[in-house]
């Protein structure tokens, strides 16, 4: 792996595609609920198209919330505020249908047991200073930047739909070179036609794609703007939109697995959610104290039980302890029950609506108001380094670092830049080299 050379792509979205806008709608509706009542039970579904939002699922709450206002409330801070955008939050008709969870899945949750079965995966690694792999972090940056952009109208007539694509040439696992920029963006009229859409790809190069890339620009990258012609329909009124359908821009952009299960307007007594969340803070702490470069961790649980049916940790080659130590140890030091999970990462408040735009993971503790991203601390890596240099299981004492976070802002992907670029992916290399030599 240490020499293999490849290209790696993932995309991200923006949070007026329509997917996402589900996403929103359904997380605001928790939100609200856990506001009033932190032990409601919620799984609420989203469908948005042309003029209408369909709201399904099964709630058992003591919470008393006005869901269309809600939901007129999330779309218009999407950016749909005009019928002629297809979609409007003053106009658009909402259906609600939702019952009551079903009392054999609740009897389970009274226990303390998980709300489901199933896996879920947690990812980090050092290509950024977030621990994310680099093509989803700067796909993120793309959207998020569109986002400004348009709403401070740099370029005039865009519309909230958007969708980034970036594709990383990668040495091993070092990324060495952005390949390809794929930005698709809503808009207006008047930038319809051959002339306006070059127009518009000088623009979006200009003010979003550029600013994004920071050091990572070079004149040799393959920028797609637009690539059907012109993207003036879009949203709902061009695509239907469910709840749980982008879960790879959600997770890690494809790099690592997915268990399957979608987050968004789930409460954290579904593991789904909040074991997937745990499952992050421990593979990010896990790199934090500088034990591995890669790491993947896997828990799953059974319907009703408490305690997961297994843990794994997977370092990739590139861990200086045993995988089937720090899977122990993991264990040891962090809670894995769906109780402890829910108390020890703060997951009854209202904190889900953030996590509905520009990924769940790769954010700062606490970004979005009090108690959010609770699960990108790494609080527990002093922790974890100094119990394998107790045990014995690495050679040399090095105390982790807590790691001082990327302000998250048009030039991230420029701090990103020095950082994959310097010691910490030479480290990479010649871990992986030693660990493939030894196997």
């Amino acid at each position: 792996m240490s020499d293999k050379r490849y290209l790696f792509t993932s995309e991200s979205v923006s949070m007026g595609h329509p997917d996402k806008l589900a996403d929103q709608i359904s997380d605001a509706i928790l939100d609200a609920m856990l506001a009033q009542h932190p032990g409601s039970r919620v799984a609420c579904e989203t469908l948005v198209t042309t003029g209408l939002a369909v709201i399904a699922g099964e709630v058992t709450t003591n919470a008393v919330v006005n869901i269309p206002d809600i939901v007129r409330e999330a779309v218009r801070k999407a950016g749909y505020d005009s019928g002629d955008k297809g979609f409007d939050y003053k106009s658009c008709g909402i259906s609600v249908v939702l019952g009551r969870q079903s009392e054999n899945i609740a009897r389970g949750v009274d226990k303390d047991g998980a709300g489901d079965q199933g896996m879920m995966f947690g990812f980090a690694c050092t290509e950024t200073p977030e621990f994310m792999p680099l093509p989803i972090a700067i796909s993120h940056e793309l959207v998020k930047r569109q986002a400004m952009v348009r709403e401070q109208n740099i370029i005039k007539g865009l519309r909230p739909d958007a969708k980034s694509q970036v594709t990383v040439a990668y040495v091993g696992l070092k990324p060495t070179r952005i390949d390809t920029v794929v930005l698709s963006t809503q808009h207006d009229p008047m930038w319809n036609g051959v002339a306006g859409q070059k127009k518009l790809k000088a623009e979006v190069i200009k003010h979003i794609i550029k600013p994004v890339l920071g050091k990572w620009w070079n004149n040799q990258i393959i920028i797609h703007v637009n690539p059907t012609g012109q993207f003036e329909i879009g949203g709902p009124h061009g695509d239907c939109g469910l709840t749980g359908r982008k879960i790879i821009v959600d997770t890690y952009g494809g790099r690592g697995r997915h268990g399957g299960g979608a987050f968004s307007g789930k409460d954290p007594s579904k593991v789904d959610r909040s074991a997937a969340y745990m499952a992050r803070y421990i593979a990010k702490n896990i790199v934090a104290a500088k034990l591995a470069d890669v790491c993947e961790v896997q828990l799953s649980y059974a319907i009703g039980v408490a305690k997961p049916t297994s843990v794994l940790v997977d370092t990739q080659g590139t861990g200086v302890v045993a995988d089937e130590w720090l899977a122990e140890e993991v264990q040891r030091q962090f809670e894995l029950t769906p109780r402890g999970i829910i108390e020890s990462l703060g997951l009854r408040k209202p904190i889900y609506h953030a996590t509905a735009t520009h990924g769940h993971f790769g954010r700062r503790p606490g970004e979005c108001g009090v108690g959010t991203f609770s699960w990108e601390k790494t609080d527990k890596a002093a922790s974890l380094r100094k119990a394998a240099e107790k045990a014995g299981v690495i050679n040399a004492p090095h105390a982790a670092v807590e790691p001082k976070p990327a302000k998250k802002s048009a030039g991230t992907a420029s701090k990103v830049s020095s950082k994959v670029t310097s010691k910490s992916n030479t480290k990479t290399s010649s871990k992986a080299k030693r660990h493939l030599a030894m196997a």
